[in-house]
């Protein structure tokens, strides 16, 4: 009987806590909506397998993000700011920025839907977070979560696993929060208004682009660097046309890698005594908001346009200004060919789409450069 009270004390069954039980609960829902419900899978199924790591009490205690625990080797490239900007590379490499380059307005539209960082920053000001804090949760507004991790990792590390959660599961939601929003801020006349087709981008101006925007943006806002510069690399190694190996392993293999390791190291980071406190009540409710003021500021500044245009812009493109790519963009084509058979609007919500990218970058850059 020694021998058995021995043995049941050195399980994680004899050491677990009543935080840790509510943790795994959680982790194991986070996985459900991950397989069944493919909401974010890529990032959510690591996130929240690295949850239900973290709270294993067993593995808690072989110290996994203590110094010599694996997960403490592999987090350092998210406290240290690598993993986030690599997948932005990868991001530069899968993605097409002509539909921006041809409607050079979309940038507008794209800083528009970033309202809701600011809206989000000041109502957890008023709930009593501080600067940084405060920073790192508005920044979900800017719907980008490699933007939000690394923000977070920056200004508010013991905040990371919550923003992360709530960042990539307001992503995942996009066709569930967004039409509502947009159907309340527009008419049945805006949401039919049918767009010319836009211009042909020729490869020189597909070049030319990303190398203009960094040195632009890096100019105005140096600490956005790490994002803008990698983003705009992915994509010039994309259309110079002249490395394509690059391209393909830059948005294959080397994407997929980094996404499983970020994703199961951000997840280790929600134990029970972080992550099950009023601030992560806080974080849920002010991503909502800033998810939903994106939405709002784009919308409405697309309505902007649609007046001085007088009707050719349909305003719902700008709901894409939320860097939720392509995800946000096929809301928007979704929503119109609901109105109108004849609308096909998902190149032209692809501009505000991808300006939101870079500007929850260049938002996170100035975040950086007031409170770091």
């Amino acid at each position: 009987m020694e021998l058995l009270k021995i043995l049941y004390g050195t399980t994680g069954i004899s050491m677990i806590t009543g935080r840790q039980i509510i943790m795994i609960i959680i982790s194991l829902i986070l996985l459900y909506l991950a397989i069944k419900k493919q909401y974010e899978p890529y990032l959510l199924l690591p996130i929240s397998f690295g949850m239900l790591l973290a709270n294993l009490p067993a593995v808690a205690n072989e110290g996994l993000m203590e110094k010599g625990g694996l997960l403490y080797y592999l987090y350092q490239g998210v406290k240290l700011g690598i993993y986030p900007p690599l997948i932005f590379l990868a991001i530069g490499a899968s993605t097409d920025f002509g539909p921006l380059i041809a409607n050079p307005k979309s940038l507008l539209l794209g800083a528009a839907a970033q309202l809701g960082i600011f809206i989000a920053f000041i109502g957890a000001i008023l709930l009593g977070l501080t600067g940084k804090e405060a920073a790192s949760i508005g920044i979900i507004g800017g719907a980008d979560g490699p933007t939000a991790i690394y923000l977070t990792t920056k200004l508010a590390p013991h905040l990371l696993g919550s923003i992360a959660i709530a960042a990539y599961s307001y992503m995942a939601l996009v066709p569930v929060i967004q039409p509502p929003i947009i159907k309340l801020l527009t008419t049945k006349k805006e949401r039919m208004v049918e767009m010319t087709q836009l211009r042909f981008v020729s490869q020189r101006e597909k070049i030319i682009f990303p190398i203009a925007v960094t040195i632009i943006v890096i100019l105005l806002v140096p600490s956005s660097a790490p994002l803008i510069g990698m983003l705009m690399l992915g994509n010039l190694i994309k259309e110079a046309g002249v490395v394509s190996n690059l391209v393909e392993h830059a948005r294959g293999a080397m994407l997929y890698c980094i996404t499983i390791v970020l994703g199961m190291t951000v997840g280790a980071t929600a134990d029970g005594k972080h992550f099950l406190s009023l601030v992560t009540i806080k974080i849920i409710i002010l991503g909502l908001i800033a998810f939903s003021f994106g939405t709002v500021g784009g919308v409405l500044f697309g309505k902007i346009m649609y007046k001085l245009t007088k009707g050719k812009v349909n305003p719902m493109i700008g709901a894409a200004g939320v860097s939720a790519v392509p995800m946000a963009a096929r809301v928007v084509q979704k929503l119109g060919q609901e109105e109108n058979p004849k609308n096909f609007l998902l190149m032209h919500a692809m501009g505000p789409n991808i300006a939101g990218v870079i500007g929850s970058a260049v938002a996170a850059g100035v975040l950086l450069i007031i409170f770091r």
